[in-house]
């Protein structure tokens, strides 16, 4: 079995600065592989470094290229899967990317760690040892893209971080993981349906800022972002099941008005936005002005899916009903 490697930096390549203590990714792919006793005999490994990065810095474009890589990689007939090693702020949004835009049977695995190489006990060897049994496991074809954190796999289109430092930080919030995997053994039972997926666009440039609500909040909030970014599409994060302060919904009626879609999440990590409340700001409310649900979707994965969406030429109400239908499929 044959499986590329592609590294992007994060806590599991990172290591204190001699002088200030404080962590920066500093190891390399290739020192990353050669690192972790066994992991070679696993499969055939090839690793190619994509950045170097804490991955709170990591942009929508390094993200669309990872799973342009990958897709491009899968497409070659000697890959059998592929391993993304990443930081674990922002794994999850580009293992949505990437599974959004993943068209091959083979499987995508992001694999990050909770602790660095120096701490004791440190997770990233045996996460990456499990993410490149993933990825060469028959098993694995029609997953799309996953992650493998902690022995257990998790659908990309579902997965979270929810805590700030276990190495149980990421579960599948309303689902079970998919699978389990250990050095040794691998289950994975059973895969869901793959939700909606599209050919990677060229670039993600279109801007969709994330605007979260609070109590109180205004709709001058909503309309100095939209100013300020030049925004082309908006994610709102709601409370509950998609609500927001009804003193700001006269900017979602402004956005909208500009041709603007405006998808609205929530901020509850277990939750889905299907908010039936008809009282200002409410979600049925919303939805009578012309925003639509996030569904099941975190506003970082909304505001991915619509750039997308963007990026593939639709705009405004066309893009808003596209996105409408494309959510209901990550249930």
């Amino acid at each position: 079995m044959s499986v590329l490697i592609l590294t992007t930096g994060g806590t599991i390549a990172s290591l204190p600065d001699p002088d200030t203590g404080a962590k920066r990714p500093a190891v390399s792919g290739e020192e990353l592989v050669a690192g972790i006793p066994g992991l070679a005999e696993v499969a055939d490994l090839r690793v190619e470094e994509v950045a170097a990065e804490s991955s709170w810095n990591l942009t929508p474009a390094h993200m669309l290229w990872v799973a342009r890589r990958a897709s491009e990689a899968l497409a070659e007939t000697d890959v059998d899967g592929v391993v993304v090693t990443h930081g674990t702020d922002t794994l999850e949004e580009t293992a949505f990317l990437t599974d959004l835009t993943l068209q091959a049977d083979r499987p995508v695995v992001v694999v990050g760690a909770m602790r660095s190489p120096d701490e004791p006990s440190a997770d990233g060897p045996r996460n990456l040892i499990n993410a490149v049994r993933v990825a060469a496991a028959p098993e694995a074809r029609g997953a799309g893209a996953v992650v493998a954190m902690n022995d257990e796999i998790h659908a990309a289109r579902w997965v979270r971080k929810l805590d700030t430092g276990l190495t149980g930080a990421f579960g599948s919030p309303r689902h079970a993981p998919l699978g389990r995997v250990t050095p040794t053994e691998l289950e994975l039972p059973w895969l869901p349906p793959r939700g909606f997926t599209t050919d990677p666009p060229e670039r993600l440039d279109a801007e969709v800022p994330i605007v979260n609500a609070h109590p109180g909040m205004g709709k001058e909030v909503i309309t100095a972002v939209i100013e300020a970014t030049g925004a082309a599409g908006l994610v709102i994060e709601g409370s509950g099941s998609g609500n927001i302060p009804g003193s700001a919904a006269g900017g979602v009626s402004a956005a909208i008005e500009r041709g603007l879609p405006v998808v609205v999440a929530t901020r509850v990590p277990g939750g889905a936005s299907r908010s039936g409340y008809g009282s200002p700001g409410g979600g049925a409310a919303l939805r009578e002005l012309g925003a639509v649900s996030a569904g099941p979707l975190p506003a970082g994965k909304a505001r991915l899916l619509l750039m997308v969406l963007l990026a593939g030429g639709l705009s405004g109400e066309d893009a808003a009903g596209r996105f409408a239908e494309a959510a209901a499929t990550f249930r």
